[in-house]
């Protein structure tokens, strides 16, 4: 079993080092590549105010974060939920320059965690072409209506990343992560296509002795006749049989 996490943020700003905060962490888990149920997710105030060139990114106000817990105070639960596990990230140099600054700030270490980069990753396969979240969405045809509606949300973009990352592992396998609904209902129409193919009468069979014969003869004209003899008699034998 391999535990992943898929890890998004949302920020003030470009600049950690300048006063930007981040005001949203989200991350999931993946077991075996597939997301599972269980997520962390949090709104965090950024104890400054927030550009509107920003907000019209996230759709994140201060008056939305303004009651919400500090980044101090969310730490313990964020490290306890990523653990040691892989963290998946686009674009991950953004993210990481936050983290890892907001985490000096309150006397913890950078993350250690291996760090996997799908931008990095889509860059390589894709050379030349637009590798952004969205551009890669299209590719893949996944789903961006939420994100249209609700703006670059930090858990919105990290079940979008997730379907990403999965196309460019080589793409979702067959009845993989199926809900038990989607199971049963697979295995009925596997049924009922198997059932469909019998047929519900036998074929009349087409061999009798004239055409039969006519082989006889073509199988004497190219010197042949001792290689087909035993079959030949056997299915005279059949011919006999069913007259």
């Amino acid at each position: 079993m391999i535990r992943e996490i898929i890890l998004d943020t949302e920020t003030t700003g470009l600049k950690p080092f300048q006063g930007d905060k981040i005001i949203e962490i989200a991350a999931i888990e993946l077991i075996d590549h597939i997301s599972t149920e269980k997520k962390f997710h949090c709104y965090i105030n950024p104890e400054r105010d927030i550009p509107e060139t920003s907000k019209q990114i996230h759709n994140i106000s201060y008056e939305m974060v303004k009651d919400k817990p500090i980044f101090k105070d969310i730490i313990d639960n964020f490290l306890s939920f990523i653990k040691n596990d892989t963290i998946i990230i686009h674009n991950a140099d953004f993210d990481l320059k936050f983290l890892n600054y907001e985490l000096s700030l309150c006397g913890f270490n950078n993350l250690q965690n291996n760090i996997i980069d799908t931008l990095s990753i889509a860059k390589s396969k894709y050379p030349g072409s637009s590798v952004s979240l969205d551009s890669l969405c299209k590719r893949f045809e996944v789903n961006l209506n939420e994100r249209k509606e609700k703006g670059h949300g930090a858990l919105i973009d990290c079940y979008l990343l997730s379907e990403v990352y999965l196309e460019l592992k080589g793409g979702k396998q067959p009845n993989l992560n199926l809900s038990k609904e989607s199971k049963k209902t697979l295995l009925k129409n596997e049924k009922k296509e198997k059932k469909d193919f019998f047929r519900k009468r036998k074929l009349k069979p087409i061999l009798n002795d004239k055409i039969l014969n006519n082989h006889i003869e073509f199988i004497k004209k190219i010197n042949c006749f001792d290689i087909w003899d035993i079959s030949h008699k056997k299915l005279i034998s059949k011919i006999n049989k069913k007259d």
